[in-house]
């Protein structure tokens, strides 16, 4: 019998065909429904259905699109939450958008708060401006997306935005892989939760190699499962009680420094 604090995500670590929204939802469509092993949370990485592009006129889509469809006829398949980002178009305004999709139906969003300037990112989409924390199978979760991972404040755990694991999607390339690899694992060390990275494979439409290096770190830092370079589908176990009994062991958040940032934690029940 399954731990009820146990959770299984799977990885999806995959190269993405460049500004082809029906290849690459194909492509991963095809993954899914080859996944035959339970799992509870499927992750994507950032812009799955583009990759990285600077042209939301051109492949953006609503929340009613193919993608979002998708993300929903995936959680029905599989019993499981689906997410990942998207380029979603929303009152004549572009975002980078997290998607997180239930086998329920319930979907829950977070936009992308720090837009990448080295890429003109903020030229051609709105910043977030609400962390949320997502209430599901007694974990809390919150989700950020790639270069919002290199700022600890927005990703500090505090009591009032407290959670058990960080998902980070991402689009991260390899010429600082160095820093993808010592970022999680510094925030997994700081907020004493698991945190687990899906990032893509890869060139992309910009000659930007993406290494891959998806990994899942636990609340003391230590490194679980790194995917390297290859395409993979990975389903991995983590569990609650190890948050719960380390935080305890080693209560680090009774000292922690208090202090308020501007943009509050919409706390999805």
């Amino acid at each position: 019998m399954n731990s009820p604090t146990v959770l299984k995500v799977t990885l999806v670590q995959q190269n993405l065909i460049w500004e082809n929204i029906e290849a690459n939802l194909n492509n991963f469509s095809t993954l899914i429904n080859s996944l035959k092993e339970e799992t509870h949370v499927i992750i994507l990485p950032e812009m799955f259905s583009t990759g990285f592009t600077m042209k939301p006129e051109l492949y953006a889509q609503t929340m009613e699109g193919s993608a979002v469809a998708h993300l929903r006829q995936w959680a029905q398949i599989t019993g499981a939450a689906v997410c990942g980002s998207l380029i979603i178009e929303d009152e004549g305004n572009y975002f980078n958008r997290f998607i997180w999709v239930e086998a329920n139906g319930r979907l829950i969003q977070y936009n992308k708060a720090h837009l990448f300037r080295m890429g003109e990112e903020q030229l051609h989409y709105s910043k977030g401006s609400e962390r949320i924390i997502i209430n599901y199978r007694g974990w809390r979760i919150t989700p950020f997306i790639c270069y919002d991972l290199r700022f600890p404040v927005w990703c500090r755990r505090t009591n009032s935005f407290d959670y058990d694991l960080l998902i980070v999607v991402a689009n991260w390339p390899e010429k600082r892989n160095l820093h993808w690899k010592v970022l999680p694992q510094a925030r997994a060390i700081e907020n004493q939760a698991f945190i687990i990275t899906v990032n893509r494979t890869g060139e992309d439409g910009n000659l930007f190699f993406h290494a891959g290096d998806s990994c899942v770190f636990d609340p003391t830092g230590n490194l679980l499962f790194n995917a390297g370079k290859d395409e993979i589908l990975k389903t991995i176990e983590i569990n609650l009680e190890e948050v719960i009994q380390y935080r305890k062991s080693f209560p680090v958040g009774l000292d922690t420094d208090n202090f308020q940032i501007t943009n509050e934690c919409n706390d999805i029940a």
